[in-house]
C-alpha cells in the first residue's frame, strides 16, 4: 500500500539528510573525546568553552552576542554545560550581575579542546578538498540567496498556495 504524502509528508526532506550528517559529524567528535577520557562533553559545548578561555568570564548577554547566538538559547546552554560540570556562575562586577566562567575540570582541557577545534577544522578542509562543491561554498551561497528573500518568506509563500493552511 502506497503512502499518501499529504497525510505524512515526512517521507521526503531535504533538510534531513544535513541534520543526519551533522549530527553523524558530531557523534564522531564526541567519539574523540571519550576516547580522550574527556567524559560528558558535548561537541556543542565546545565553542563557548574555548570563548570563555579566551575572553574570561561573560554574561550570558555578552557570551550569546560573542557565539551569534539568542540569549534564550545560550541561556539553556549555560544551565546545560553547568549541570555537565564545565562553567558555574560567579558574582559579576556589581552585585545584580552574574558571570559565566569556566570551572576547574573545563580549565583541565580547554587545550585539548582547542587541539580538536583546529584538528577538526583541517579534517574539514581535506574534506572539501575531495568534494566538488565544498560545504563552506554551499552555505555561503544559500546565505546570499536567503539575504535576496528570507527562508521565512519563503516558506510563507508555499503555505499560501497550500489549502491545508488556511
Amino acid at each position: 500500500m502506497a503512502e499518501d504524502p499529504t497525510l505524512d509528508p515526512t517521507g521526503q526532506s531535504l533538510w534531513r539528510p544535513l541534520r543526519l550528517l551533522q549530527e553523524s559529524m558530531d557523534a564522531d567528535i564526541a567519539r574523540l573525546y571519550t576516547e580522550g577520557q574527556i567524559d560528558g562533553l558535548k561537541p556543542s559545548f565546545v565553542m563557548e568553552l574555548l570563548r570563555l578561555h579566551a575572553r574570561g568570564p561573560m554574561t550570558i548577554t555578552e557570551l550569546a552576542e560573542s557565539v551569534g547566538r539568542t540569549h534564550s538559547a545560550l541561556s539553556q546552554k549555560v544551565a546545560a554545560m553547568r549541570t555537565a560540570g564545565w562553567v558555574e556562575t560567579v558574582t559579576g562586577d556589581d552585585a545584580r550581575s552574574k558571570k559565566v566562567t569556566l570551572t576547574e575540570n573545563a580549565r583541565a582541557v580547554v587545550g585539548r579542546l582547542a587541539a580538536e577545534w583546529r584538528a577538526t577544522e583541517a579534517a574539514l578542509a581535506d574534506l572539501e578538498a575531495e568534494i566538488p562543491y565544498p560545504l563552506s561554498r554551499a552555505v555561503t551561497d544559500i546565505e546570499r540567496a536567503l539575504e535576496r528573500k528570507s527562508f521565512h518568506d519563503r516558506i510563507a509563500e508555499k503555505l499560501a498556495q497550500d489549502p491545508a493552511w488556511d
